[in-house]
């Protein structure tokens, strides 16, 4: 596919680092960016090199949300439009039906996803952010749902992620108002993981995801899918049966003797693909 408004890298320790791609309009979303973005993911997905995957936004703004023309556009339109491509490609697709669906099959993604929000994130962007396994910002940084301010509804699965993020009452804050938040006062809340100075924001967070390139590829991927699987049962119980079955199963694998060995040989251990 020809990248017009997103691009990706892939470093040599299987860092995937994707932008999104139009600076000289916030790198704002449309139906193109929407398409280009799932297609880049699919190709990572089914790479295996690839351990992680950072998105980011080009320059100093993460992604103000969906481009102003297109809103405009809906004004008189009798229906929602997603405007994605018919022929679209389905990354995180097929571990459970429930994250099936836009923005939640990130969380069905093979390997662990990271938001570097570099600057403003508004509307559609604080979706892609939630759905995210981890979320860095840059202090300053301004968000907002932008929602109850244009006579929308939580959208794009917002009032399902945000309470398990921040909690019921911190995320009908962020929802019902759609008020404009420092990356400092959402992080409080529990939203980002950290929130970083800007000179040290690319680098810090540089350093995270290879210390997770550095895992066993197998160790994270399951954990990744017994986190957000367990989210959707409330059965602590059937958690630990199914840990069990999952310590058989990785036993077995490559990961767990090269991860053994190395603790035997007090080394790093070396997890190839």
């Amino acid at each position: 596919m020809e990248l017009k408004v997103t691009r990706y890298e892939i470093d040599d320790a299987g860092v995937a680092t994707v932008w999104l791609h139009r600076p000289e309009r916030g790198n704002s979303w449309t139906g193109r960016m929407h398409t280009e973005y799932r297609w880049i993911c699919k190709q990572l997905e089914d790479d295996p090199k690839v351990r992680v995957i950072v998105l980011t936004g080009t320059g100093t703004t993460f992604c103000v949300g969906a481009d102003r023309q297109a809103l405009a556009d809906y004004v008189e339109a009798d229906h929602y439009d997603p405007a994605l491509d018919r022929a679209a490609e389905r990354p995180g697709h097929g571990v459970r039906p429930e994250f099936d669906a836009d923005m939640t099959w990130q969380l069905g993604m093979r390997v662990p996803m990271i938001a570097a929000v570099n600057g403003a994130c508004a509307g559609i962007a604080v979706a892609l952010a939630a759905f995210c396994d981890l979320r860095f910002a840059v202090e300053g940084a301004k968000v907002t749902t932008a929602t109850p301010r244009l006579g929308l509804p939580a959208e794009y699965g917002l009032s399902w992620i945000l309470p398990r993020l921040i909690g019921p009452a911190h995320a009908a804050d962020v929802l019902l108002t759609g008020r404009i938040l420092l990356s400092e006062e959402i992080g409080r809340m529990g939203f980002f993981n950290a929130v970083l100075p800007r000179p040290e924001f690319e680098r810090r967070v540089a350093d995270y995801a290879a210390m997770l390139a550095a895992a066993s590829p197998d160790s994270v991927s399951t954990a990744k899918r017994q986190l957000w699987s367990d989210l959707l049962h409330g059965n602590p119980a059937a958690a630990v049966e199914e840990s069990k079955a999952l310590i058989g199963k990785l036993m077995q694998g490559p990961d767990y003797a090269e991860g053994v060995k190395a603790l035997l040989d007090k080394r790093p251990p070396r997890f190839t693909r």
